[in-house]
Order: C-alpha cells, then sequence, then structure tokens
C-alpha cells in the first residue's frame, strides 16, 4: 500500500502544493542493436513507444534516457534529437530506458484545473441539492480522494486502492494546513505554500497513514 501524491488546489482551481511522495518504479532499460524493432513516435513534446511491447515495455511509454544520460522531452542531455540518434546506425547498440512519463509542473497545474472544473461540474450534476461534489474517483491502479473545505480550498490524495485511512488523512491535511500555513504570518491566501514546517509535518503524516492507517484520537 502507498500513498502517490498530494495536491491543494485554491478555490479559484488554481494549484498551491503539489507533493509526489511515492512512484512506482516502472522503467525499464534495454540494449537495441539496429534497426530498433519498436515504432517510437513524438507526442506532446516526448518521444513514445507507438508500436511493439515487449520485456516490460509498453504503447505510450516514454523515452527517459539513452545511454544512461537522461533525455528532456524530444532531445538528449546534449541537445541530440532523440529519433535522428536512434535512426543513426553508427550510435548502436544503444542502451535505453523507457518508462511512465514525470508529469511536468504545466502539466501539474494544467490538470489540477481540470479537475477544479470537474469537481464543479459533480456538483451540478447532482440530482440533489447542495452535493458536496467529486470526493472520490477509481481505476485500476489508483484511487483520487477528495476533500473541500468550507471555504473552497480543496486537499486532493492520489493512493493505492487498498490504502486505508484516506478520509483520516485528509482531515489531517487539513489541520497541517491550519496550523503551518494559514498561521504563518507570511503567508498570503489562495497563494502557493512554501513552508518547511507544513513539508515536514505532511510527509510525516504520509507516513503515518502508510503504516497504521487511519488517525486515531490525538494523532
Amino acid at each position: 500500500m502507498a500513498i502517490f501524491s498530494v495536491y491543494v488546489v485554491n478555490k479559484a482551481g488554481g494549484l498551491i502544493y503539489q507533493l509526489d511522495h511515492y512512484a512506482p518504479r516502472a522503467d525499464t532499460e534495454k540494449t537495441f542493436s539496429f534497426p530498433l524493432d519498436l515504432v517510437l513516435r513524438p507526442h506532446d513534446e516526448r518521444v513514445v513507444v507507438a508500436f511493439g511491447q515487449r520485456d516490460g515495455i509498453r504503447v505510450g511509454h516514454a523515452v527517459l534516457a539513452i545511454n544512461g544520460a537522461e533525455v528532456n522531452g524530444r532531445f538528449t542531455a546534449d541537445g541530440k534529437d532523440v529519433l535522428e540518434f536512434l535512426s543513426n546506425p553508427a550510435n548502436y547498440p544503444v542502451s535505453i530506458r523507457f518508462g511512465r512519463h514525470r508529469l511536468s509542473s504545466n502539466e501539474k497545474l494544467m490538470l489540477a484545473s481540470m479537475f477544479h472544473s470537474l469537481f464543479a461540474i459533480g456538483s451540478q450534476l447532482s440530482p440533489e441539492v447542495g452535493s458536496s461534489g467529486i470526493e472520490m474517483l477509481e481505476t485500476d491502479t489508483f484511487k483520487l480522494h477528495c476533500f473541500q473545505t468550507l471555504t473552497g480550498i480543496k486537499f486532493v490524495v492520489l493512493a493505492d486502492p487498498r490504502q486505508a485511512g484516506i478520509d483520516s488523512l485528509l482531515h489531517k491535511i487539513y489541520e497541517i494546513y491550519s496550523d503551518f500555513a494559514l498561521k504563518n504570518p507570511f503567508y498570503s491566501l489562495e497563494m502557493p505554500i512554501r513552508c518547511e514546517l507544513f513539508d515536514q509535518n505532511l510527509k510525516l503524516a504520509l507516513e503515518v497513514a502508510e503504516k497504521a492507517g487511519p488517525f486515531g484520537p490525538g494523532s
């Protein structure tokens, strides 16, 4: 069981805090000879597998590194175009690491804003007046849990589907936000949270939740 990440979204839909707590390792590195037996295509400013799943490499996985050097989008660390490099037989054999694309800061901002809109749509679609909106979304690999305060701040936690005690954790995060962000004289409402004590206590709460499940009285 694991807690993957935490998002805090203000009432306008802006992402004001994000923490990646645990990322499952799904990277696969293989050495290839020419010609490459995978079909690669550019997609959203990165190079991904379009065809040819094998040995843990799946369609949609991005090229993360070549010969141990990190790849940034469509280019290697020294500025070479990935597709051009891999089309040259002189560069083989070559070691390529594939894996799930890591979200950029801009992508996280965009996704937080999209969830804010979906939350509002969920409230409006409800047959009952005063719906709280989306509280949980479930997939086969994770659950998204959301708690919205009376002031409109949303706390979102992505966790393993088997992880227990998330409702208690969301309220605990709200307590930490109240104690270490709102009571910080240098913090402005609705603005990004940059507070070391908030970071430390949030990480501790996540570790406790992973090990013990629900929070008890006085936690």
